[in-house]
């Protein structure tokens, strides 16, 4: 007997095609990014960026979008439609097209569950931010530094959407009464 070989049914291969083409496809989130330095949210300006943004504020809402199956991200301003990019100096600033690879960022998560965000294009270039929430310039920032430590959040009003705590009470037990057996 010979082992029979054939191609996978046309739905079959159809269908991975598909999952491949869903898992590719960009995907859009909407959330704040917390610096850990700041105390506040990083927020889009125009062409001006800042770590000072109030939780809920228009300005801190940022659009991440992925290409790709890894954590290459693009982050823009809802209210204001520019991109976080850092220029070949290091420089923050914001774009209104994101195209470019100095808009693209990889998001790193780290030990102590803060996320960093190292540029696609100046590899050991974080974006980074001061206590005043001032941007860092990419070439003096470092993994390790509490400077480019984010935390993801919702935005306030999405994020207390969670069913509450149903409580129900409990009837003390009581003990059942042991059936002996007489023999």
């Amino acid at each position: 007997l010979q082992p029979c070989v054939q191609s996978p049914p046309p739905s079959t291969r159809l269908g991975v095609r598909l999952l491949h083409y869903d898992l590719s496809r960009k995907q859009i989130r909407v959330y704040q990014l917390y610096s850990r330095t700041s105390g506040k949210h990083v927020q889009v300006l125009g062409q001006r960026i800042s770590a000072n943004g109030e939780d809920g504020g228009q300005y801190a809402l940022l659009v991440v979008e992925t290409d790709t199956f890894g954590s290459h991200v693009r982050i823009k301003g809802k209210e204001t439609g520019h991109y976080i990019c850092m220029n070949k100096r290091g420089k923050i600033l914001g774009k209104l097209n994101g195209k470019n690879r100095e808009c693209v960022f990889v998001e790193e998560v780290l030990e102590n569950n803060y996320t960093a965000l190292v540029s696609a294009k100046y590899k050991g270039w974080y974006l980074g931010f001061t206590r005043k929430g001032r941007p860092r310039k990419g070439s003096k920032t470092q993994q390790n530094q509490r400077e480019v430590h984010f935390m993801k959040r919702l935005p306030k009003d999405k994020g207390d959407h969670h069913r509450p705590f149903k409580y129900t009470t409990v009837t003390k037990r009581t003990k059942r009464g042991r059936h002996h057996r007489d023999s």
